[in-house]
């Protein structure tokens, strides 16, 4: 149940709901002139002359909390309620914000509340109550969504991305969103990049085909080809000019098979955000070698590491993500060797982008890193931290733990932005601040730690004690890398 009055408008909610089940309506009194009664909305901050809400789906809700858990008012805007009374009371004002437009493009999506008044074009999944892996997805859609194209790896992002016979993906008002396609665990990078050199190629047979019939068109098909051609690897840029080529190519006479088969290739006008989704085992693993082969590549591609530090979909065995001293399936007695710091590996090109997040730590380095990742000219890589029920934790505290993760030490936050290097800055950003909890805490916080104290403490004490100066080895080389000088 939302409340009006204590409501800070901040969209938190939104942005950490794994099923996007709960929505910010942003519309001007005229927009809302058929609300049903009980649609009570609020002047919106920052917004002349527009009406707030925070609507819920009572069908789509898992009824996790972590909308209610994160809420930071100090009388909590959102209170858990039996479905059959959120039903009653919201299910006709989720059907009628549904009906309505899209929230008018007034928003920036630089931040986490601008972001979220961008429709979710990844909705009502099949994934686990409280999950810490979609709510990264959906920012992703809401982002860049509709002109995305999506390699996904096997593993609890396809099933949940694509298990029949629903599709979680969708379309905004306009009919365009991410077109998705699911491989195999060990050549989904490959299989990205090979969706990038395809579309690569056919822009630039268009570009090719404009060039050479330029002089035989008419002034103001020339002029648009021309635009079109001068921003075809702008993202705004495109888009515009691609509306008017295609207005051109209607009324175009002239060298009608070239002009035809611009029209047959006319979804590539706009330029594509080519991303690559998969889990740790995935990245870390099985598909290593192609991740490793892609980023060398130099292309722009954009890859999106969902890290459970765990084989989540096949039920919880250890990968390389998995840190010392954690139980999982083949590491019963708690995994002997130290997590694999995928994030140095490619920061070692020098030219990939790199990044590594954490949602509910710190919400706007999530926001940025994948926007300066998307508008990087090459390779990007996203890992992001995500808790699991693999992990043993109450999943509608989810957003708490990646919190947690990163007060404790247990997890960093960086950018390393070559963009930053080619100015004379350093290129390494480090987001988080030395640890303000204890680590141990932490780690005694998550089943896969806390049984291993249980069952063998001695031995868990001495794994814990590695975990914990590894974290801080690594953190102390990030600290080095964030002081040097460019």
């Amino acid at each position: 149940h939302w409340n009006s009055e204590t409501c800070i408008q901040c969209n938190q909610c939104s942005l950490v709901c794994p099923h996007a089940a709960i929505r910010p309506v942003l519309k001007t009194p005229e927009q809302l002139a058929g609300a049903p009664e009980g649609f009570a909305v609020k002047d919106a901050n920052g917004f002349k002359g527009y009406k707030f809400r925070v609507q819920v789906s009572p069908y789509d809700c898992t009824g996790c909390g972590s909308c209610a858990n994160v809420c930071p008012a100090k009388e909590k805007a959102l209170t858990m309620i039996p479905v059959a009374d959120a039903i009653e009371s919201e299910a006709a004002n989720w059907e009628y914000a549904e009906s309505l437009p899209e929230n008018d493009k007034i928003y920036k999506n630089d931040n986490p509340k601008g972001s979220q008044f961008a429709k979710p074009l990844f909705e009502f999944s099949g994934a686990c109550a409280g999950c810490g892996e979609t709510p990264y997805v959906k920012l992703v859609t809401q982002l860049f969504g509709d002109r995305m194209i999506v390699a996904n790896a096997t593993g609890c992002s396809s099933i949940y991305g694509g298990s029949a016979p629903t599709c979680p993906y969708t379309t905004n008002d306009k009919g365009h969103g991410p077109a998705w396609a699911n491989s195999l665990f060990e050549d989904n990078a490959e299989f990205g990049y090979g969706m990038n050199l395809a579309i690569t190629q056919r822009r630039e047979k268009i570009k090719e085909q404009m060039l050479s019939i330029m002089d035989s068109v008419s002034e103001e098909s020339k002029a648009a080809f021309q635009e079109w051609i001068a921003g075809m690897n702008d993202t705004e840029a495109s888009k515009t000019a691609s509306d008017k080529v295609k207005a051109v190519l209607e009324s175009e006479k002239s060298n009608e098979e070239i002009i035809s088969d611009i029209k047959d290739n006319a979804d590539c006008l706009v330029k594509k955000s080519v991303w690559i989704f998969g889990g740790d085992g995935w990245a870390y693993d099985i598909g290593y070698g192609g991740l490793d082969h892609v980023l060398a590549m130099g292309e722009d591609v954009n890859i999106l590491v969902l890290d459970t530090e765990v084989y989540s979909n096949t039920g919880g065995q250890a990968s390389k993500s998995t840190p010392t001293g954690s139980i999982a399936k083949f590491v019963a007695s708690g995994k002997k060797t130290r997590k694999k710091d995928l994030g140095m590996m490619a920061m070692s090109y020098g030219y990939v982008y790199v990044a590594q997040v954490s949602l509910g730590a710190n919400m706007s380095q999530v926001v940025k890193a994948m926007k300066e990742a998307e508008s990087y000219k090459g390779p990007s890589l996203i890992i992001a931290y995500a808790p699991c029920i693999n992990h043993g934790i109450n999943m509608g505290k989810s957003i708490a733990e990646m919190k947690g993760a990163v007060d404790s030490g247990y997890w960093s936050l960086y950018r390393f932005n070559p963009e930053l290097e080619e100015k004379g800055q350093n290129p390494f950003i480090l987001d988080s601040k030395d640890p303000t909890t204890d680590y141990k805490t932490f780690l005694s916080g998550e089943t896969r730690y806390a049984s291993l104290k249980k069952m063998f403490p001695d031995h868990a004490e001495t794994l814990f004690d590695l975990n914990e100066k590894e974290a801080a080895r690594r953190r102390e080389t990030y600290k080095e890398m964030a002081n040097k000088n460019a």
